[in-house]
């Protein structure tokens, strides 16, 4: 078996009561939250004004940040955007599922994509479909009362049975196997999506999805709800407003930006952000997101609507056309480096959360279940959410070691990453590569950038992270890759 092969050679509660009223009459139970979850697509780590940007224009994000909490350490499960997506909906590790690679992607011994003939390594096998005996988060809250809506890109099914309708959402509105808008008008209508009908000519798609989802709350204010914003923006292709695209174009020559490239492994990176349609993707979600908390407020549920936003994996930097840089992260999407898994991530909590911190404890997509179960005052459901920790402790102000993290991606990405397996434990990272077997070690408070390998230089430090890593791998019984025999170099 390639698992047994690869260890041995690697030696190397409902909500309670708030109280007693006057009269000794029990008060009235405290009114369960809403949740709004917005996750963006291919969003970079510094694609927001809040995490940084210059070029880029996000003033109701940066807004929504300034009322929540900013976590500058937060990690999708996977450097690929459907692994991540079932990571949030199951709360576990893609490895423990056999999620690993996007929903499409090639398989072993088919490989025939241009990223992945005659390599090194034969990667590990990957489900294309999210196991419907999972309990998913929305399932779970729609089995204590919440009305449940989902938007825009799922990408966690090939086939309908496995699509938002039959995995916890009552409502799913563009949400099918694509990854993205691939349809005849791409961005625009037509759409040629089955969960999401034409609208009116010039129609955009992410304001289009904004809108369904304010009709959601609208006509579920008096009730708690669930509403999953999952953007297919900014995926490829890169479509927008032509308006949106003139103002980035001149903004750029007002900077005087130059597009600098560099390189990863043997893929050139983007060094600047500068792309004038991207950015102008980038203000279109923002817009649309504004619009969604504005209705919030004008609804007068803002109060009680805990709000999460998201990316699925990092931006993408390398190959063509590579729209942004995640500098001074490394890499991007497709990758292990930073670049590829580190995403900004906001969480609003009105009441409970202090507004405008910043925590800087490491935490991961997989936490999101457990949180959300505790502050709607649900049980946990620990043998469904295994890898999820709740954060209520840090949203809290309270300490809280969320404990190592772990990655396995044993497969080769078309943004030229290769397989890899990782683990941050505190500043410590440490990454295995499987075409050499090479290790590497980063402390990332010190070098963010994952320029300075210390392995060779901190081995007791190399080894303890590389012992947990392969007792990982036996707990969630990862599928590993194998090397390829065919090999030609």
């Amino acid at each position: 078996m390639q698992r047994r092969t690869f260890f041995k050679s690697a030696g190397l509660a409902a909500v309670s009561l708030a109280g007693l009223g006057s009269g000794n009459l029990l008060a009235k139970p405290a009114k369960k939250p809403n949740f709004l979850f917005l996750l963006i697509d291919d969003l970079g780590w510094k694609d927001l004004g809040c995490f940084g940007s210059e070029f880029y224009e996000t003033p109701n994000i940066d807004a929504l940040c300034g009322e929540g909490i900013k976590f500058t350490d937060a990690y999708a499960a996977a450097p690929v955007c459907s692994p991540t997506r079932a990571s949030i909906m199951t709360g576990k590790y893609p490895a423990r599922m056999d999620t690993t690679d996007w929903f499409g992607s090639p398989q072993p011994y088919k490989i025939n994509r241009h990223w992945a003939v005659n390599k090194p390594i034969l990667t590990a096998g990957s489900k294309h479909n999210m196991p419907l005996d999972e309990l998913t988060v929305a399932e779970a809250l729609k089995q204590n009362g919440y009305s449940t809506f989902f938007a825009g890109k799922w990408h966690l099914g090939e086939t309908a049975d496995y699509w938002p309708e039959h995995q916890g959402f009552d409502i799913n509105k563009g949400g099918w196997r694509l990854g993205g808008p691939y349809g005849p008008g791409k961005y625009f209508v037509p759409y040629g999506n089955p969960r999401l009908e034409d609208g009116p000519e010039g129609e955009h798609l992410p304001d289009r999805l904004a809108d369904e989802t304010v009709k959601f709350m609208k006509e579920n204010k008096d009730k708690p709800f669930l509403a999953y914003l999952s953007f297919y923006s900014v995926h490829v292709p890169l479509v927008t407003r032509e308006d949106l695209t003139e103002k980035y174009r001149k903004k750029r020559a007002k900077m005087g930006i130059e597009t600098k490239w560099g390189k990863e492994g043997e893929y050139k990176a983007r060094l600047t952000q500068e792309h004038a349609v991207y950015a102008g993707m980038v203000e279109s979600m923002d817009l649309a997101c504004g619009k969604v908390l504005e209705n919030l407020k004008k609804l007068g549920l803002d109060e009680n609507t805990i709000v999460f936003l998201m990316s699925d994996n990092g931006g993408c930097s390398t190959a063509d056309p590579g729209p942004t840089s995640n500098l001074p992260l490394r890499a991007g999407k497709g990758w292990i480096y930073e670049g590829g898994i580190r995403e900004p991530m906001i969480i609003k909590w009105p009441g409970e959360a202090e507004p405008g911190k910043v925590c800087k404890e490491p935490v991961i997509s997989t936490d999101f279940y457990p949180t959300i179960l505790e502050m709607a005052g649900l049980p946990a459901r620990p043998e469904q959410h295994k890898d999820g920790k709740s954060l209520v402790p840090l949203l809290k102000g309270e300490n809280m070691d969320r404990g190592p993290i772990f990655w396995h991606y044993p497969h080769y990405s078309p943004q030229g990453g290769s397989p890899a397996s990782a683990i941050r434990e505190n500043e410590w990272k440490l990454i295995l590569w499987y075409e050499d077997g090479r290790k590497e070690l980063f402390n990332l408070r010190e070098d963010i950038g994952e320029k300075n390998n210390l392995a060779d230089k901190k081995p007791e430090i190399t080894d303890r992270l590389f012992n947990k890593l392969l007792n990982w791998f036996k707990e969630v019984d990862a599928e590993m890759p194998q090397l390829n025999p065919g090999y030609k170099q």
